[in-house]
């Protein structure tokens, strides 16, 4: 096997940035322009770093859920999930985080790079209420760079196109996963048999 192992090597085996606009996509604010694309997205993937390791978070809730507080500042409600609580840890350890918005039907992606703090505001928080349900805290990430992402690897993916969607039958049950992996002592069926009804009273 050959590896790359270091920087010249790596910049040895691509070209320059394909276009100019590699580079003046790039801003440190959040401009209009890139506001529409925050507003606009209903999902979003943090990315953060600490002592246990890098983990990559999916967030979503209706469009424009993320909140641009002002062009240097996101706001992102923290809703309810399984209180493994990596995104948080980390974000205390390394305030540096990443974000990548996705918008349905749209190829371009939205990348955010910033530091983040977690803040327990009771005003905050309860300005994030969804179904009577205020979030425990709320991201807040000082924006460092604000850039899209061309629609290549989407296309590639033809990750919107209906046509090549599977059913959800198609593969395991996160309770067979589980009774998988613990040889039969979890009880999947009654997981899986569970988990419509659970979804709907902990969503939020």
């Amino acid at each position: 096997m050959s590896l790359i192992t270091t920087v010249a090597e790596l910049e040895a085996l691509y070209s320059e940035p394909v276009q100019p606009t590699a580079r003046l996509k790039v801003l440190d604010h959040v401009s209009d322009q890139y506001h529409a694309f925050i507003h606009a997205s209903p999902f979003m993937v943090l990315a953060s770093v600490g002592a246990a390791g890098v983990d990559c978070s999916p967030r979503g809730d209706p469009a424009g859920f993320v909140r641009v507080a002002d062009r240097k500042t996101l706001l992102i409600p923290d809703r309810r999930g399984n209180n493994r609580l990596d995104s948080l840890r980390n974000i205390i350890e390394d305030p540096r985080v990443h974000l990548l918005f996705l918008i349905p039907g749209i190829g371009e992606t939205l990348r955010v790079v910033g530091r983040a703090v977690i803040s327990v505001d009771p005003e905050l928080c309860a300005s994030f209420t969804m179904q009577g349900k205020a979030p425990r805290c709320v991201i807040v990430v000082t924006v460092e760079e604000v850039y899209t992402q061309c629609q290549k690897a989407l296309v590639r993916s033809r990750l919107w196109d209906p046509s090549i969607q599977i059913s959800r039958a198609e593969l395991p049950t996160m309770g067979q996963i589980f009774s998988t992996i613990s040889k039969g002592e979890f009880d999947g069926e009654a997981y899986d048999k569970a988990y419509p009804e659970r979804m709907r009273q902990t969503i939020y």
